[in-house]
């Protein structure tokens, strides 16, 4: 079944703990969103300060030029993914095989304008990929362009059991598109965090993706 996964996309602690605190009782799974002020223009709190809620599955979006020094800071928390862009420096191979042996899966993200074919050599390694319409280290702001959901059709046909993930302009009003059109994982900031109440937010996304993945 799709997952709405509210992320956290936060410059401070105080902004961070806010976040969590929006969904806290909602949500099971989030996306946290970690930047370097260099391959994301804006600077998000550092590895070392990310944590989750007892009981939460913690996916990395990790937006580093050099992903490997975060990748070794975080694998200690154990979170349940961490994902590393197509466009950055480093063996996605070395940090996928450091991820597998602590026990941690792996992901690729891919902005717009990567080909999808580039992620395809490593697929076997690669537990998880996500389509990224967004707006790099913001959190709102971002436009779903369906346009990209034929690169979904091309991992699927290449490894079908892949899990596919989407960020990026997520709301009421797409949510049921893109469920249709093979996201299993819907990370979703602005809509949730910037809601008059979050948790109801969150609730009616989970409720549109739940009835569009049994039809």
């Amino acid at each position: 079944m799709p997952v709405i996964c509210p992320t956290i996309t936060a410059s401070t602690e105080e902004e961070y703990k806010k976040q969590i605190n929006n969904i806290v009782h909602v949500a099971r799974r989030i996306q946290v969103d970690l930047t370097d002020g260099d391959f994301a223009p804006s600077q998000t709190v550092k590895p070392d300060q990310a944590w989750w809620p007892v009981g939460f599955s913690a996916d990395i979006h990790l937006m580093y030029n050099q992903p490997m020094p975060a990748i070794q800071a975080l694998i200690e928390h154990k979170p349940n993914l961490i994902i590393v862009h197509a466009e950055t420096h480093g063996s996605f191979t070395d940090a996928a095989a450091f991820c597998h042996r602590y026990g941690v899966k792996v992901g690729v993200a891919l902005l717009p304008q990567t080909p999808v074919d580039i992620v395809l050599p490593a697929l076997e390694q690669t537990d998880h990929v996500l389509i990224f319409s967004g707006n790099l280290g913001h959190q709102g702001g971002s436009q779903a362009d369906f346009s990209l959901l034929e690169k979904i059709k091309i991992l699927r046909s290449h490894k079908p059991a892949l899990e596919i993930g989407w960020d990026g302009g997520i709301n009421d009003q797409n949510v049921a598109g893109l469920v249709n059109g093979g996201v299993d994982v819907l990370n979703v900031g602005g809509y949730i965090q910037e809601a008059e109440d979050p948790a109801r937010a969150f609730t009616a996304l989970q409720r549109i993706a739940d009835e569009t993945g049994t039809t």
